[in-house]
């Protein structure tokens, strides 16, 4: 019964896994893709209020476990021109998700809760 109560006790304070998130990175981001990995690309920028709405949103979606095979990349709009030309973004706040290099879906400028995961899961389904 203790070893049992242990075990539980361990279950609940271990940290769910989550998506890995990190800086965007064309070498990364084409390795995350022959992988065939599921991916999503935060272009955003600091000064976008809509990016600061859709960051939170993000955040805890990317927390849930059926996620936590995703990579979501940030791809900062001031500082990675060449980057989201490439992928044919016009604005902040552009959100596109690939499974392997297969694009899934994109959203612009949207900061709809069940939307964003929509996107978010479109790549893993």
């Amino acid at each position: 019964m203790l070893a049992v109560m242990a075990t539980s006790a361990i279950a609940a304070i271990a940290p769910a896994q989550a998506a890995e998130v990190r800086p965007f990175d064309a070498r990364a981001f084409a390795q995350a893709q022959k992988q065939g990995r599921p991916i999503l690309v935060d272009v955003f920028a600091d000064w976008c209020p809509t990016c600061k709405a859709q960051a939170p949103v993000i955040e805890r979606i990317a927390k849930s476990p059926w996620a936590s095979k995703m990579i979501v990349f940030r791809l900062n709009f001031d500082t990675q021109k060449a980057a989201w030309k490439q992928l044919g973004v016009r604005r902040q706040s552009t959100l596109i998700a690939f499974r392997g290099p297969r694009e899934t879906g994109r959203l612009v400028g949207d900061t709809d809760p069940a939307r964003i995961e929509a996107l978010i899961r479109s790549p893993i389904a």
